[in-house]
């Protein structure tokens, strides 16, 4: 049996981009260890322990054995940088061989076969996603022997969801065609993972991240929409995951 450890920027990602995936490992015996960047997307940084717990309550419908924080907060999306909390460092500004030190030292200590991490855009630039991808690579160089894959969706399918979302009239806010250069283009994907019969993991897994579901704004709503779906319909649209082989 072999063990993967899943390196994601904050709590939800791990469902939202690998969840099938960590379920279906789960299932076939691997160990599955969640590492998070990040502790919570809350500019002011309150509500950390909560943000964990979800995290902790996730990892256990998806079958994870361990989840570990990095120590770093949440950097933002938006074009300000806030400044760093009184207690930690927003993972933006982590030096890149610190960071990946940290995570290196668990690969080597949970004797890591897989990791998990985001291709080069980070998906869809968030700067904490796209700085995933540069630890996660520089990690796997420290910790040597590490396969990774990179977590990934065809830009193509971003483009249809965005606009079956429009079509939906969620008020998600984005042009469709803005996501045209975001994730990868198809030919880049490496691996298609099916993941339909996790479904029904995947999507009570997302539920346990009340705080983002229940909260305000346009993503809150757009997650509330994939809980509260038939779990039959959340396997269509989420049935598969997809990576990008490191080489």
């Amino acid at each position: 049996m072999a063990t993967l450890v899943a390196f994601h920027a904050h709590p939800d990602d791990e469902v939202l981009l690998t969840g099938g995936t960590l379920a279906k490992a789960a299932a076939e015996g691997h160990r599955v260890v969640i590492v998070v960047a990040t502790d919570t997307m809350v500019a002011a940084d309150e509500g950390q322990p909560q943000r964990m717990i979800e995290l902790r309550a996730s990892a256990h419908v998806l079958g994870a054995q361990r989840v570990v924080h990095l120590g770093y907060a949440d950097s933002g999306h938006g074009p300000v940088l806030y400044p760093d909390p009184p207690d930690r460092q927003r993972f933006a500004r982590a030096d890149v061989d610190e960071a990946a030190g940290r995570l290196a030292e668990l690969l080597r200590e949970e004797r890591a076969d897989l990791l998990l991490s985001y291709d080069a855009n980070g998906g869809y630039r968030h700067r904490d996603h796209v700085k995933v991808h540069v630890v996660g690579k520089r990690a796997a160089e420290l910790a040597g022997g590490v396969r990774v894959l990179e977590a990934t969706v065809p830009r193509d399918f971003v483009v249809r969801m965005m606009r079956l979302i429009r079509l939906l009239r969620v008020p998600f806010g984005h042009d469709p065609e803005a996501w045209a250069s975001a994730f990868s283009p198809s030919n880049a994907i490496t691996h298609r993972i099916s993941v339909r019969k996790y479904a029904a993991q995947k999507q009570s897994a997302l539920a346990m991240h009340r705080t983002q579901v229940y909260g305000g704004g346009r993503l809150a709503a757009v997650m509330r929409l994939l809980v509260r779906m038939p779990t039959r319909l959340f396997g269509l649209l989420l049935g598969y995951e997809w990576f990008v082989e490191e080489p």
